[in-house]
């Protein structure tokens, strides 16, 4: 439908906005603007008040200018944010000391992870199109250094990183929708599990479900939760390396 649709997008525009490569002066008066200003308000924005509070309005009034100063430095909602993914992604550390791919790939995962977790917006606001700015290149170029020099080739050295950041943010997903349920209820997992596990083996216990039954009750006891998102990405994360082991121990040996 029409209304679903996402603005378009100047790429031009976009790409000056991201590369800095033309920014108006302040002039006069109100506190002094930047690019680089208005970005950081509105992460700030986003990370307490989620994506959906998200308007150059909210922006302008919380740097205390009028809205269409914000307008002069950031066309719309739609380029502020292409620049606030490319900012937050400059925080993932990119330490150059680890040693074998694992363990450059489990460092990646984590850092990705973390950056979810500090900044749940990105979860919504990354699209299969990515932002073509200094940041996202920098990481992007960074994490292939992971699998880099392995055996693999281009391609895959792109889908061993695609698999890998596809499992993060399905585990990140999953984390923010367990956030936003014990918000909706007002229950936490716990408490949740408290009130739910004395049906589960009132109903299942009866012999016609039994594998659900204990594996159900075992997992629920462990976790104190139906389901335990640290605990899927740390044990999802160590089976996708596996498998690319796989894949690498292939190449090693001529497999096609």
């Amino acid at each position: 439908m029409p209304g679903d649709r996402r603005p378009s997008v100047d790429p031009a525009r976009s790409l000056a906005l991201l590369w800095r490569t033309r920014e108006p002066v302040s002039r006069g008066g109100g506190p002094a603007l930047s690019v680089d200003r208005i970005v950081r308000q509105g992460i700030e924005i986003a990370d307490a008040e989620g994506i959906d509070a998200l308007t150059m309005r909210r922006v302008s009034e919380a740097l205390g200018v009028a809205t269409m100063s914000v307008y002069t430095y950031v066309p719309g909602k739609t380029e502020l944010l292409t620049v606030m993914i490319d900012t937050v992604y400059g925080e993932t550390a990119r330490p150059a000391d680890l040693t074998g791919w694992r363990a450059r790939l489990e460092q990646v995962a984590r850092e990705n992870w973390a950056l979810y977790r500090r900044h749940p917006w990105l979860l919504r606001a990354e699209t299969s199109r990515p932002v073509l700015g200094p940041n996202l290149l920098a990481k992007y170029d960074y994490e292939l250094g992971a699998v880099d020099g392995i055996g693999l080739t281009d391609l895959e050295m792109d889908s061993v990183l695609t698999l890998v950041l596809g499992h993060v943010r399905s585990a990140a997903r999953a984390a923010l929708d367990q956030v936003d349920l014990e918000r909706d209820t007002g229950l936490t997992e716990d408490q949740w599990w408290r009130a739910h596990a004395p049906w589960l083996e009132l109903f299942a216990t009866g012999g016609s479900f039994p594998t659900a039954a204990r594996v159900g009750t075992a997992a629920g006891q462990a976790h104190g939760a139906a389901y335990h998102p640290a605990h899927a990405f740390e044990f999802g994360l160590q089976r996708v390396l596996d498998g690319i082991a796989v894949v690498i121990a292939d190449r090693a040996a001529g497999t096609p």
